[in-house]
């Protein structure tokens, strides 16, 4: 087989990659932040590539959306406010809209171009950009969190990049401080926090800086993810209030279709894997 005809991204330190087959490149381009890439696939649809790194395709981003929004949106009693730091693609928007509760869904990236190129090559991720309660802004979310006035937000949804580059500031004490900061009384922050297989030292560094920063309660939440490595996800719900329930009824009457989140899955993800409890007490 043509190495050309295929997509590769290897991790490095892990001694493993990931690769797709490609039809063809779609588009490519150095916005001022990143470099960027589109392909289309053999098998996953649309492929959209940042800095070398998979970022979502049309095939299995429904695991990667749903877990990042719905979980925390069910767990927090009402939510009404919500701010999405990252997600240029817009397919975490989407699924937070869902929800008939959000009043204000305030979505943050700093390149605009992963919001345009969304826009042509994801648009059934870019639904709902012109919903209402949308506001699409291209601004820098970390310098937006610590000028915001407490109790401005009842949700913020970390949905990143790795910790490199733009996305570096997002991993902190200091940005999970300040999200503390502005969250109402029951709020809570959820990031993306890559892969217990792969990454456990990050996961305990993010852990600890969400707790030196006041969180009451940190919750892991592991969901299946293909296309980045190991193809084993996870993200981490820091909340000022308890987690140890959901509105697991109201999960379960949800209004809304979804491809893999309902309550099981909700309550399947919190389990934690032995090496996880033993490394961190929970």
């Amino acid at each position: 087989m043509n190495p050309s005809e295929w997509f590769t991204e290897q991790v490095p330190g892990a001694e493993s990659a990931f690769s797709l087959k490609i039809k063809q490149k779609l588009h490519e381009e150095q916005s001022e932040f990143q470099y960027l890439e589109i392909y289309e696939t053999e098998t996953f649809g649309n492929l959209m590539v940042i800095d070398g790194c998979t970022m979502v395709s049309t095939r299995d981003n429904f695991f990667y959306h749903e877990m990042m929004s719905h979980p925390a949106l069910y767990s927090h009693p009402d939510p009404k406010r919500v701010w999405i730091i990252g997600g240029g693609d817009c397919g975490t928007l989407k699924e937070v809209l869902k929800h008939q509760s959000v009043e204000q869904a305030l979505q943050i990236d700093i390149d605009e171009r992963v919001t345009r190129l969304a826009e042509i090559y994801f648009p059934e991720l870019c639904e709902s950009n012109n919903d209402p309660r949308a506001d699409l802004r291209f601004i820098d979310g970390i310098k937006w969190v610590k000028d915001a006035a407490p109790d401005s937000v009842d949700i913020i949804i970390v949905d990143s990049t790795d910790p490199i580059g733009p996305a570096e500031g997002l991993f902190s004490e200091a940005f999970y401080r300040d999200c503390y900061n502005c969250l109402s009384e029951n709020g809570m922050v959820v990031q993306q926090s890559e892969s217990a297989l792969y990454h456990m030292k990050l996961i305990g560094e993010m852990r600890n800086a969400m707790s030196q920063a006041g969180f009451k309660t940190l919750q892991t939440l592991f969901f299946p993810q293909c296309l980045y490595p190991s193809g084993w996800w996870s993200a981490t719900i820091a909340s000022k209030a308890d987690l140890l329930k959901f509105r697991e009824q109201d999960c379960a009457d949800k209004s809304f279709d979804t491809v893999y989140y309902n309550a099981d899955i909700h309550k399947a993800a919190m389990a934690q894997p032995e090496f996880f409890k033993k490394t961190f007490s929970l």
